[in-house]
């Protein structure tokens, strides 16, 4: 028997999905230990690896079939665009994708102004303005600190990840508009779902009985 093999998005996803895999009755001791230079871990009586891997590389692993499997954020599947089967909300990384900006850049919004929007997530904000709100935008691609973007006068706004809002107000911006709810997902590839189908939907169904 092959192994199925599960690509993780590194950080907190990463724990909780490893608390969520030995309620399943995996080994997932070796991969929580912080000092290990391990890659891959295997669960030989489950027939299961798995490794871990920065979010963004994650659909890239399942979409070239390196990997059966992912748990990535919503955000990152959105923002990758690649070709996977999107199966089952986990439910946990709950959190929203905004555009945000101080209270003043709301006009600019409503009335469809050209305006400038920074940005981690180019793909996600040109899908909105464009195909959603059908507002030409300009969008500036950030990888820092994306609340510095409207306060330096860089852009008017900001489309970026909210959780609790709280980094937005001792900034002095505010959540303008929601584009999309997100939390943790499972991917699959296209032909592991036609090859171990048995096997890729018996793993998920015990997945959402445990949740």
């Amino acid at each position: 028997m092959r192994y199925l093999t599960i690509a993780l998005t590194k950080g907190r996803l990463a724990s909780q999905t490893l608390k969520l895999f030995e309620k399943l009755g995996m080994n997932a001791e070796e991969a929580e230990d912080k000092h290990t230079r391990k890659l891959i871990f295997e669960d030989d009586k489950l027939g299961i690896r798995y490794f871990l891997a920065k979010g963004p590389d994650v659909p890239t692993y399942v979409a070239y079939g390196a990997a059966d499997i992912g748990i990535v954020g919503r955000d990152t599947i959105l923002e990758e665009g690649r070709q996977i089967y999107e199966v089952m909300d986990l439910g946990f990384g709950r959190c929203k994708m905004c555009i945000c900006g101080p209270k003043s850049a709301r006009k600019a919004l409503v009335s469809g102004d050209l305006i400038r929007v920074a940005t981690k997530y180019p793909h996600i904000a040109k899908d909105y303005f464009l195909n959603r709100k059908h507002q030409t935008v300009e969008i500036i691609k950030l990888n820092g600190s994306i609340e510095l973007a409207p306060i330096v006068g860089l852009s008017e706004v900001i489309c970026d990840i909210v959780e609790t809002g709280a980094t937005l107000r001792e900034n002095g911006l505010t959540v303008l508009e929601e584009v999309c709810d997100l939390s943790a997902r499972v991917v699959v590839n296209q032909v592991s779902m036609k090859m171990e189908n048995e096997r890729i939907t018996g793993l998920i169904r015990s997945m959402k009985e445990v949740l």
